[in-house]
């Protein structure tokens, strides 16, 4: 094996089998909280909380330790307006079946989504997540990416938690194509946008579509070998 530099494992905690089993018990009982919402409340968030939960989400593992992620912020209601508009006429052209299929159509009907996405306006912070082409473990570096997909989901996927975890709700949000993004947030053609996640506080009264806490059962999802 190449030699490399190496630190101690220092800030790793161990627990009691016990507590441990407790500690993911816990999780579950509280991630199975965290639910997608499509009406979100004007109240504002400060910002300090969106940067914190970015913080952790950069702390994802990546190919190569590249860090392929960027996530541009947007809380300007101008810039906000804009994307909801650019998000909107894409989402006509899906909706009206120029770009989706019939079965996509059926299966996301029990959701009750439609073209129109008003939460682009409403919810105080917008969060474009971009998988970067190049890049590297610097700042500046222009190497190639690795596992970039794998990696952007996997740091999304932290995002997600990490907002939850501070008491807000989010929505992931997919227009297709998302190539407006990268004019609005003046990203290089080297990045794509991955994901437009939603977050704030759910507006009063926030319903939820019963379809969506269907969730397949522990032996549904794994097996023992």
């Amino acid at each position: 094996m190449q030699e490399h530099d190496c630190l101690p494992l220092s800030d790793y905690k161990e627990y009691p089998v016990d507590e441990m089993i407790q500690r993911s018990e816990s999780f579950y009982q509280d991630i199975k909280r965290r639910h997608s919402v499509r009406d979100f409340s004007h109240r504002p968030v400060p910002r300090e909380i969106i940067e914190n939960c970015i913080r952790a989400a950069g702390t994802a593992p990546s190919g190569a330790n590249h860090q392929p992620w960027h996530f541009s912020i947007i809380g300007s209601a101008d810039v906000k307006k804009e994307v909801r508009e650019k998000a909107e006429e894409e989402e006509r052209k899906f909706y009206d079946k120029q770009q989706a299929g019939k079965e996509w159509l059926d299966a996301l009907s029990p959701l009750g989504t439609d073209a129109s996405k008003p939460f682009l306006e409403t919810a105080p912070w917008l969060i474009a997540i971009f998988a970067e082409r190049r890049g590297g473990i610097e700042a500046g570096m222009d190497m190639k990416n690795y596992y970039i997909k794998e990696s952007v989901g996997i740091a999304t996927g932290f995002l997600i938690q990490a907002l939850h975890n501070a008491g807000l709700a989010t929505l992931t949000h997919t227009p297709s194509p998302m190539s407006f993004l990268n004019e609005i947030c003046q990203r290089p053609n080297t990045s794509k946008a991955y994901i437009l996640l939603v977050t704030g506080y759910p507006a009063e009264g926030t319903t939820i579509p019963k379809h969506a806490t269907i969730k397949k059962s522990l032996d549904d999802i794994v097996s023992y070998f």
